[in-house]
Parts: C-alpha cells; sequence; structure tokens
C-alpha cells in the first residue's frame, strides 16, 4: 500500500460557505471546490467508499420522547436499499445498535434481532462500542453478538489509514458493563490512549477516526469524551489524521480543531417515519478529499 506525501492531505487553513445548501470547505483555490462539488452531484466513487449509521436504539418498546425504537427496523431496512445501489466498501455503525431492555434476556434478544436485520446487507461491517451497547450486556457479550473480537482497532484500505475507538471506560478505567457507569463518564484509557499514539506512529496514510462520543467538545461537556483533549493532542500530532466521524448527541454538528474534521452525525432512532431517518455514504479520494452525502436527516459535506 504506497504512502501518502504531505502535500496530498487535507489542508490548513480552509474558509466555510454555503452552496446549495451543503457545507463546502476548501482551500483558496477555487477548482478543487467545483471538481468536488461535480463528484458530490455525480457520486463519484473514491478510492474507498463508506456507508455511516450511527444511534439506532434498536429496542422492542414504546416511543419515549422523540425516539421511536421499533421505527428503526424500517429505517434500517431504507438505509440497506441505499447502500446496495450505492455499494460502500464497508459500513461503519458508530454505536447504540441497541437501547436498554427490562432485563438482560431481553437487552439480548434487541441485540439478536438488529444483526439479523444488518446481516442482510451484503457488505462487511464494522462496530463502534455505543454506552447502550453495553447497558446491561458486557463487551465481551455485545462483540460475541456481533461477531466482532475487539472493541478498538485499525485497518487500512484503499490508501487510508481506519481508526475504530472505544471510549466506553470510566474515569478509572472500568469498561462500561451491567449498570455500572454513568453516561456521562465516558472515557479513553491509558491502555487504549498509549496504543492509539502507537499506531497512528506506524502509518503514513491520511487517517479517519470513527468514534461514538464525541472529541470535539469540552471536557465538562456531557456528551464529551473525558479525556477529549488528551485525544485530541495525540491525533494532532500525528500529522496524519484527517477526519473524526462520531455520533452520540444525536444531532448534525461540524467542527474543525487543529486541522482535523469532526463530524456529529444525526442518529437514526429520531423522529416517526422515514422522513426522520438519517445515514450516509462517505468517499475519501486519493488525494485527501472527502465527500459525505447525507440522506434524509444527515447534513453533507464537501471536504478538500
Amino acid at each position: 500500500m504506497s504512502s501518502t506525501t504531505p502535500d496530498s492531505r487535507i489542508s490548513l487553513g480552509r474558509r466555510a460557505f454555503l452552496q446549495h445548501g451543503a457545507l463546502l470547505l476548501t482551500g483558496i483555490s477555487a477548482a478543487p471546490l467545483s471538481r468536488l462539488a461535480a463528484a458530490a452531484e455525480a457520486k463519484q466513487r473514491g478510492a474507498v467508499r463508506i456507508g455511516l449509521v450511527t444511534d439506532l436504539h434498536y429496542a422492542d418498546k414504546p416511543p419515549a420522547g422523540s425516539r421511536h425504537y421499533r421505527e428503526t427496523l424500517a429505517k434500517l431496512k431504507e438505509a440497506k436499499a441505499q447502500f446496495e445501489k450505492d455499494q460502500p466498501d464497508f459500513v461503519v455503525f458508530h454505536g447504540d445498535l441497541i437501547d436498554s431492555g427490562k432485563s438482560l434476556t431481553q437487552e439480548k434478544k434487541h441485540l439478536e434481532t438488529i444483526v439479523k436485520a444488518i446481516s442482510a446487507m451484503p457488505f462487511p461491517k464494522n462496530y463502534v462500542l455505543g454506552n447502550h451497547c453495553v447497558d446491561q450486556l458486557t463487551k465481551a457479550e455485545f462483540l460475541q453478538g456481533v461477531g466482532q473480537q475487539e472493541s478498538y482497532f485499525s485497518f487500512d484500505r484503499g490508501g487510508y489509514h481506519f481508526v475504530v475507538l472505544d471510549s466506553c471506560f470510566k474515569s478509572d478505567g472500568t469498561p462500561y458493563g451491567r449498570h455500572n457507569f454513568k453516561w456521562t463518564d465516558a472515557n479513553v484509557p491509558a491502555p487504549e490512549l498509549k496504543w492509539l499514539q502507537a499506531d497512528l506512529k506506524q502509518t503514513d496514510l491520511p487517517t479517519i477516526i470513527f468514534a461514538h462520543q464525541p472529541l470535539d467538545l469540552k471536557d465538562t461537556d456531557a456528551h464529551a469524551v473525558k479525556n477529549s483533549s488528551e485525544v485530541r493532542k495525540i491525533l494532532e500530532a500525528s500529522g496524519n489524521v484527517t477526519a473524526v466521524f462520531q455520533g452520540h448527541s444525536h444531532r448534525n454538528k461540524y467542527s474543525e480543531i487543529g486541522g482535523i474534521h469532526y463530524c456529529t452525525m444525526v442518529a437514526m432512532v429520531e423522529g416517526s417515519g422515514l422522513d426522520n431517518n438519517g445515514y450516509s455514504t462517505l468517499d475519501v479520494y486519493p488525494d485527501g478529499s472527502l465527500v459525505l452525502n447525507g440522506f434524509r436527516k444527515q447534513k453533507d459535506y464537501h471536504w478538500s
């Protein structure tokens, strides 16, 4: 797998403005902007195409507030149909795949039901752990249920490096599970930080991070990873990280910190009916450009 030169990585000092309702970020030159806009319109395939879904919160229980748990199955079916048209290389589920059950048995049933629905997607899947994934379940039980060995890991594809993080740890390093945590106490523990630093050091490929709890908020924010500033230092020091995709807060949100894009995606569970669905495909291009095509409530983002 060939390395990527610094000139082809994401540039600093971008300016943002709106065009056709989508947020476009580019350097001073207008050429990359027109090329990216055309690529987004034509849905030109990047070196890698990824399906992104977050906060499904599937559960066999009545709606609560704006969350319609049972409707996730129909929304997921729509996402599957779109992904079958767009043919992503893999799909990432960004956490909170299920919601809490009245018992461990019921929660396991929730997981079995949603995994069965997801298995109909003919693409490789990667799962980010969310706090609701391990409410009553342990991490080992959840990972076994989705057929994944690790809760944090990395891999290369199409000239890019991808990292899946796990922030479902208490401040003392204890992993979430069996009602032993508060959702506001999310942390990336010291062993994972050490692994992340070493992992990013060994690659010169442009890197994309997948997370559940946001890494771009103040450490004191209820939805934030409590040591997010420490995580960001590692990401920025690597010089390779271009973007972080995350969920948890259920709302579209974008920020740029230290030259890295942070995209918080809309939750699939929010709102009734397919009009309130939300999912996306991400195309990454050899020159470092990123195009996020959002569907329904998910916003579009085009980055050069």
